[in-house]
């Protein structure tokens, strides 16, 4: 019961964190549209998060408009007077045109109106990444302090020829200069180029390696990690037979098991696998000073502690961090290069869902996997601003794709009026705003699938 407790905690917090965001990003997203409405004296009719199919859960009217808060926690909407959206008001449209409409004011208005969104979503991802960087700074790990080489911690590594200790030099020939950007350049990369044994090599990354993922371990994998000591980082609570109880502490380090030799955390389960069920006794070393305890190994190979946090390994000074402040000023233009950064990463990862012959389609996800990237053991607000500045951009970048019912479907429309002379029917924008509806729909049923019944990934 405990167990399934903290489960639903962990749960809980994650949905919590999902939500907020997403209604950040929402009413920013909207209020972009419709500054720039009024700005242009539009009348807007509705201001809405999440949507209100039959009722509304809180809704006011203040002037021309009305504000509320929807029940279908689907995103939200403005609703601009004399203009094809998603609300489908086919009877305004019936009627002649009038001067506070959508649809009587000049093409490069009603651009910019489409835009405001997305330039929304945009100005405050830079805001965000900015704001970060002022008050936490940007923290990583030099691959100079990496001096023990990788930890594989997926499969697949061992299976495409690397190995535990393997010092990562470069991938597609670009030397890394940090560790933390090493697993987006591996999933992004085709080739690996590291030093074993004081012999450089280099091997070729599969082509569906992102597929290969997917049906391995799901959409969410930690490929690989510093390579570190046995030293106690934490305890796991939830274990009947936790070596906290046998006497070990928090940085004590394991030198050997039943006088079998273990320098790094990757030998351990190897060993314990082996003493399932058995009482073993550890060599350790508490301040200088080493001696033994006994204690169980626990049918699933576990004696119940875990490995140091980035945190505790840079405290010992086993992983050097590197911190890089910003004053107020300097984190401003830092921002913008930072969110050029994530921009820039989310069009390769687009890119390479297009591809099929990368299969990364199979790891695309819904909500699930939205809410899986945000920590579950409590409230991170350096980490939630930092996901929900990165989703901001991603909510850009997906409205400006040229699909009807999405800002770039309207967009590209007006684009075309702008460069021809001439506007399209609002029968014709009226079909595209259902064709794109169902298309979002069909896209938005795949992907929450994906992540409930995996119907990407085959058999």
């Amino acid at each position: 019961m405990t167990l399934l407790a903290i489960n639903w905690s962990q749960v809980g917090l994650q949905a919590g964190y999902l939500i907020f965001s997403l209604s950040i990003l929402v009413i920013l997203h909207e209020f972009g549209h419709f500054i720039t409405a009024k700005w242009f004296k539009c009348r807007v009719e509705k201001f809405y998060l999440f949507f209100d199919p039959w009722f509304s859960l809180v809704k006011k009217k203040i002037g021309d408009t009305v504000y509320g808060i929807g029940w279908l926690p689907l995103g939200g909407y403005v609703k601009i007077s004399g203009m094809v959206d998603e609300s489908m008001d086919k009877e305004q449209m019936k009627q002649p045109p009038q001067p506070w409409e959508f649809r009587s004011k000049p093409a490069w208005q009603r651009l910019i109106i489409m835009l405001g969104g997305v330039t929304m979503n945009v100005l405050f991802a830079f805001f965000l990444y900015a704001m970060i960087l002022y008050k936490w700074g940007d923290t990583k790990l030099p691959m100079a302090n990496v001096k023990d080489g990788i930890w594989i911690t997926d499969s697949l590594m061992h299976d495409i020829g690397l190995k535990n200790g393997d010092k990562i030099i470069a991938v597609n020939g670009d030397s890394i200069q940090y560790f933390n950007e090493l697993p987006a350049k591996i999933i992004l990369g085709t080739q690996i180029t590291f030093s074993r044994d004081g012999k450089e090599q280099t091997i070729t990354l599969p082509p569906n390696m992102i597929e290969q993922l997917v049906e391995k371990k799901g959409k969410r994998s930690t490929l690989l990690m510093p390579r570190i000591p046995v030293i106690v980082g934490a305890f796991d609570s939830s274990n009947s037979l936790n070596a906290q109880k046998a006497g070990l502490h928090v940085y004590d380090r394991i030198v050997a098991i039943d006088s079998i030799p273990v320098q790094f955390f990757d030998e351990v389960a190897p060993v314990l696998n082996t003493k399932k069920g058995d009482s073993i006794t550890l060599s350790v070393v508490r301040n200088q000073r080493p001696f033994q305890l006994r204690t169980l190994v626990d049918t699933a190979g576990k004696i119940g502690f875990y490995v140091m946090n980035e945190e505790q390994a840079d405290s010992l000074g086993i992983l050097k961090q590197e911190t890089k402040k910003y004053g107020f000023l300097a984190s401003f233009p830092a921002g913008v290069v930072k969110t050029g950064e994530k921009l820039n990463f989310y069009v390769q990862q687009f890119k390479m869902i297009l591809n099929p012959q990368t299969g990364a389609y199979k790891g695309l996800g819904g909500f699930k996997t939205m809410a899986s990237i945000f920590p579950n053991t409590g409230w991170d607000w350096e980490a939630f601003w930092n996901i929900t500045a990165f989703f901001s951009i991603i909510l850009a970048f997906m409205n400006l794709l040229p699909i009807p019912a999405l800002d770039g479907g309207h967009v590209l429309f007006t684009l075309i009026e702008m460069i021809s002379g001439r506007k399209p029917s609002d029968k014709f924008l009226e079909y595209a705003q259902i064709a794109g509806m169902v298309i979002l729909f069909a896209l938005m049923l795949f992907a929450n699938g994906n992540d409930w019944f995996g119907w990407g990934k085959g058999h």
